[in-house]
């Protein structure tokens, strides 16, 4: 069958986020074709290229989001009018496109303005009349978008600015959104052209969207939305896969960052409106673990059509390590990650210290670098200087130079020529952040046999499952005491270790992703309702064959699928094209036998 795989800042790109994950899927379902529609987030991310694609990918329609010019967008423009029109929205639309317009947007800004101060705080529950102006508008957009064009220069309009101000004064917005002031109309309008973007791109035609047998979007938000217009336009089954967790992003987003309070709150009410018309339109949702899913329940998925599918690692890699007998550094914790806040290397510093006290022979080795920017330089240096200040460079005497327990280090040297061996290093692993998603360094530690000590967020006690110690997070007495515990019983380490390398190999590999994908690729196209041949125009008899371009029926002499209807509209699926000349070989054959 042909999926359709959507990704906002992802794959094929280079730099793209679940990149590997989406390369694993392509390339382990060979049975099936793959196009891409890829949305890019920033032109640093375009110009570091694609990585290399197999040849079971199709085509690769790509749009950048990031980008004011419209010639960058692949937005049909309006019929008789030229690409770069004027900007104003008399100008780009007739009267009656106008009122189309004017109405639309009314209905969307009116819902999310009308929802602008609710938050996790809520549960994540969605007024329901609030969800219906919302889908309203969407969709009359995305109508509008197809037949006429034209839709980012009139969202930029001054029209779309008076509607904004309008909703946000209007009686019964919350007091966030009622201070807004003419700065935040301006900068949710341009967010809301950008994120509403997906609706004008000319993906959604016979030979786009409408030709695939399953639109695959590999996260939610951005990337969802051209699969809820092929649902839409053509009945497209889409399925969800989210590994973290988008709207809690937007929900956490810096207060210091440079939009306001009232823009943010805004935002955060769209993202969330629009993640649950994605997730009432999905045929089938997978999250990658029960953090994310709690998250997606909450705003408004239906239980029968969640199923967990944890992302699949690559195991070998790790194989030598974990099949040693060797249990590492038996006095020797490691950390291994991006250096960062969110890691939390600070509290593990200090739990550091209270382990020498009780293990005084104990090492730490950081296995990592910065992330980029001046941010992450200036967490690392901060790390170094309270490791330093922590513990003094330890020596013999007066007279010599000794060595701190505490070392920060780059994998690749001499000594630790790839990760798996700096997994090897030590005894223990530990992962001391106060914000995670899936974290893959724990998994990895699984697949090397390691015991763990991890704080207690994400999906760390569902991938742990009992096979590692869990502790608060921002506790360093309890990381400490945990650490000590496994560092002082060899055997309990070794007990742990095998049993994690067990869950992990069940669990978390690439082959256990891909079986599960492979059956819901099959499930979605057999319970999916038939597509009709005048969707996606006659079969090429010289193209390639198609998997599915036979019926099963065909195959049984004298049972014959129905002739097709007369008129336009042929009862015949998508995925059948062709059927009538295999048919009718059969019958011939049967014939002439007889």
């Amino acid at each position: 069958m042909r999926i359709g795989l959507l990704t906002d800042g992802g794959y094929p790109y280079a730099t793209g986020e679940s990149r590997l994950w989406c390369d694993r899927l392509v390339r382990g379902l060979p049975q099936h074709e793959f196009d891409l529609f890829a949305l890019s987030r920033s032109a640093d991310q375009e110009q570091q290229g694609w990585v290399r694609l197999p040849d079971r990918v199709g085509r690769v329609r790509t749009a950048p989001l990031w980008t004011c010019e419209d010639d960058a967008l692949h937005a049909r423009p309006a019929r008789g009018l030229p690409r770069n029109f004027a900007t104003g929205l008399g100008r780009s639309y007739g009267r009656r496109d106008r009122r189309r317009f004017t109405a639309h947007v009314t209905q969307l800004v009116g819902a999310v303005c009308a929802g602008g101060d609710t938050g996790p705080e809520s549960g994540g529950l969605v007024d329901t009349a609030a969800a219906a102006r919302f889908t309203d508008g969407l969709y009359g957009l995305a109508e509008l978008a197809r037949d006429r064009g034209g839709l980012p220069t009139a969202l930029r309009s001054e029209a779309t600015v008076r509607i904004v101000e309008s909703a946000c004064r209007a009686p019964g917005t919350g007091r966030t959104v009622h201070s807004a002031t003419v700065p935040d109309y301006l900068a949710f309008a341009a967010a809301l052209e950008c994120a509403l973007r997906p609706l004008s791109l000319d993906w959604y035609e016979d030979d786009g969207l409408g030709s695939v047998d399953v639109c695959h979007a590999a996260s939610g938000g951005a990337a969802a939305l051209p699969g809820l217009l092929a649902k839409r336009f053509f009945g497209v089954p889409l399925l969800v896969t989210e590994h973290g967790v988008p709207l809690r992003a937007h929900y956490l987003a810096a207060p210091e960052g440079e939009l306001g309070a009232p823009v943010r709150a805004l935002l955060a009410t769209f993202h969330g409106l629009l993640a649950s018309e994605v997730y009432q339109q999905a045929a089938l949702i997978t999250p990658g673990n029960t953090h994310v899913r709690r998250w997606q329940e909450r705003f408004g998925a239906e239980r029968g059509k969640l199923r967990t599918v944890y992302p699949g690692m690559e195991a070998r890699r790790f194989g030598d390590v974990g099949d040693r007998d060797d249990a590492g550094g038996p006095c020797t914790l490691v950390w291994i990650g991006r250096i960062e806040p969110a890691k939390d290397l600070i509290a593990l510093l200090h739990a550091f210290a209270e382990v020498r006290r009780s293990e005084p022979d104990t090492r730490l080795r950081i296995f990592g670098a910065p992330v980029q920017g001046a941010e992450g330089e200036t967490y690392l240096d901060r790390c170094k200087a309270l490791a330093a200040q922590l513990f003094p460079d330890e020596a013999m005497d007066a007279h010599t130079v000794g060595d701190s327990p505490v070392t920060f280090e780059e994998i690749g040297g001499p000594e630790v020529p790839d990760l798996a061996e700096a997994y090897a290093a030590g005894g223990v692993v530990v992962l001391s952040s106060v914000v995670e998603g899936f974290p893959i360094s724990l998994v990895e530690a699984m697949f090397c046999g390691r015991a763990t000590v991890s704080t207690d967020v994400g999906a760390v006690v569902e991938i742990v499952g009992g096979t590692g110690l869990v502790v608060p997070p921002r506790n360093p007495r309890a990381l400490a005491d945990a650490c000590v515990a496994l560092l002082r019983d060899p055997e309990r380490r070794a007990r742990l270790g095998a049993a994690a390398r067990a869950r992990a190999l069940e669990l978390f590999t690439v082959e256990q992703n891909l079986a599960a994908f492979r059956g819901i690729y099959l499930d979605l196209v057999g319970q999916a309702p038939a597509r009709w041949a005048d969707l996606a125009g006659p079969a090429d008899p010289a193209g390639p064959p198609r998997p599915f371009a036979t019926p099963p029926e065909a195959h049984v002499m004298g049972v014959l699928p129905p002739e097709p209807a007369a008129s336009g509209a042929a009862r015949l699926p998508s995925w059948a094209l062709g059927a009538e000349g295999v048919c009718a070989g059969a019958r011939g054959a049967g014939d002439g036998d007889a």
